[in-house]
């Protein structure tokens, strides 16, 4: 829940006097601050998104093909309640990371947010091996996104080559990039609404269609009777329910990765710290409540052994929507909904663009890639991180040659795994953040907003992420396989490398806590800020103990 602090009160307040202590002084930056240390206002981002731009643009990273395609792969695998177990177990870590976040991102709106605070609070290494790691997963999300675009097109005509629509629209989702982030703000908000509408459209379909306006008649709930409620997995018996449960576990983590983008967007947030805890808890329960009812629908509207959800997490033709429209005898539907689908797809991979080139920015502030990648426009566009972001995108064309399926493959499990390895070091970082706040002697309670659930929540996080990562590619040990073997753990053999490679060339050092620096990048407005959270009604206080 929020901490409460009378109006007119500070957190900066209660702290002042500590950071004045010592053989050196540290400061509040805010981004007025470097302007007046001599830093042209070219090279700094703006705070121009609102928490409406915050919300959506991580609704747009994140609702994309992980729900409207690969979810098909997911009902197939453990079926449809195995499944819903499946997302709504994920959702709870995904719980746990967001309040983590929001914390953090709430009092040091920074950007690329948790690739500093790895660096800040536990280890530069760790910073640096997380941030590159989430960089090029995101970058590889758009060529997949692109890619998907092309597929989604082909449902219509089969003979057209992927090639020519990678081409087509990497153009202008790139450019859009270029514009003034309150304008790709909107842009992004437009598109995510679409998203949520169309979502929700699916819904009362599925109602209907259940209900017996469809050729198969009143359905209800038989497909949780046969083919049955759980998909068997490699083995029969009750084992394999669980084993098929845990199985998707990684194809939920990717469709719920993209959640944690809205703290990217933190150091260029208008207000952060009245926008940051809203825009977090808005969207999670905005993300959760879609995908688990999407999962729902899907599963009593398709069986499970439908051959068509077993097509390919990449062909559009395997879309449970798509298909549950056809089930249902509804010809033009079909096409309305891969044509929203379409939307969704390129929707997603716009925001990936975005939220690559903000990391990259992160991780020139923490001097782990080279200085130019921070130069922006007048407007605040960090042209260079989002040229070399965006050009990424074009390893979709790989997808043209006789084993480019293989390589996407690789680079989708990067993507998957990346996600959960970036959740656990979220909540390193939240527990370190905790220690260090320990150690310099400054209460939690005088934060513009505190996590209910403190440190256990975040470790509840951190052991599941964990536990998952590793035992992911559990496939690939009995029998042996070495080719699946490395599917499913290139990702954390590359994180590995660089953290090893960054701790030999660097020698980094875990940071003290008593030394970690809370100060530096924390935003806060002299005149405009008001506590608002003490004069607010119980019913609101009420909600932000779940929030």
């Amino acid at each position: 829940m929020d901490g409460a602090s009378p109006p007119g009160h500070h957190p900066q307040d209660s702290i002042t006097p500590k950071m004045e202590t010592g053989s050196a002084k540290l400061a509040i930056h805010s981004s007025s601050d470097v302007e007046k240390q001599g830093e042209p206002v070219e090279e700094q981002l703006q705070r121009k998104l609102s928490s409406r731009h915050l919300q959506f643009v991580a609704i747009g990273g994140t609702v994309g093909t992980g729900v409207f395609i690969a979810s098909g792969g997911s009902v197939a695998t453990a079926g449809p309640v195995g499944a819903l177990l499946a997302y709504v177990f994920v959702a709870t870590l995904v719980y746990a990371v967001m309040l983590s976040l929001a914390e953090m991102a709430t009092y040091l709106p920074i950007s690329g947010a948790f690739t500093q605070y790895a660096s800040r609070f536990v280890d530069p290494s760790l910073g640096f091996s997380m941030g590159w790691i989430y960089w090029f997963s995101w970058s590889i999300t758009y060529a997949l996104e692109l890619t998907a675009a092309g597929l989604v097109i082909q449902w219509w005509n089969a003979d057209l080559s992927i090639g020519i629509f990678i081409t087509i629209f990497w153009v202008p989702l790139t450019l859009v990039n270029f514009l003034p982030v309150d304008v790709f703000g909107e842009f992004e908000f437009w598109f995510s609404l679409l998203k949520v509408i169309s979502l929700v459209g699916f819904w009362i379909f599925g109602i209907c269609i259940n209900a017996g306006v469809g050729e198969q008649g009143y359905i209800g709930f038989k497909y949780y009777d046969s083919p049955g409620a759980f998909a068997p997995y490699l083995t029969e018996g009750p084992k394999a329910k669980f084993v098929a449960f845990w199985a998707v576990l990684i194809q939920a983590g990717f469709a719920f990765q993209g959640t944690e983008l809205v703290a990217i967007g933190a150091g260029e947030s208008a207000n952060p710290r009245k926008t940051m805890p809203k825009a977090i808890r808005n969207t999670f329960w905005s993300i959760f409540l879609l995908f688990v009812f999407t999962i729902f629908f899907i599963g009593i509207l398709v069986p499970h052994d439908n051959e068509s959800l077993l097509l390919g997490n990449t062909n559009a033709s395997s879309s449970p929507l798509v298909i549950a429209a056809q089930l249902a005898g509804v010809k033009v539907l079909p096409h309305i909904i891969n044509a929203v689908l379409l939307t969704v797809v390129l929707s997603a991979a716009s925001s990936n663009v975005y939220s690559s080139s903000r990391v990259l920015v992160g991780l020139v502030e923490e001097k782990c890639a080279p200085q130019f990648f921070k130069r922006t426009t007048k407007r605040g566009v960090p042209y260079i991180a989002t040229a070399f972001s965006a050009a990424m995108g074009l390893l979709a064309y790989m997808n043209l040659s006789s084993n480019g399926g293989e390589v996407f493959n690789w680079f989708l499990n990067i993507v998957s795994v990346a996600g959960f390895i970036a959740w656990s070091c979220v909540c390193i970082c939240h527990l370190r953040f905790m220690n260090a706040l320990k150690a310099q002697n400054i209460d939690r309670d005088t934060l513009p907003y505190t996590s209910w659930g403190g440190p256990w929540l975040a470790r509840y996080g951190l052991t599941f992420c964990a536990v998952i990562t590793i035992t992911q590619g559990f496939t690939a040990f009995v029998p042996w396989n070495t080719k699946d073997f490395f599917i499913a753990y290139i990702s954390l053999i590359l994180f590995a490398i660089l953290y090893i490679g960054h701790k030999l060339v660097t020698g980094s050092k875990l940071v003290n806590p008593a030394e970690a620096d809370l100060f530096t990048g924390a935003f806060h407005e002299e005149e405009a800020e008001t506590w608002e959270e003490s004069q607010r009604s119980w019913w609101k206080k009420a909600l932000n103990v779940i929030c």
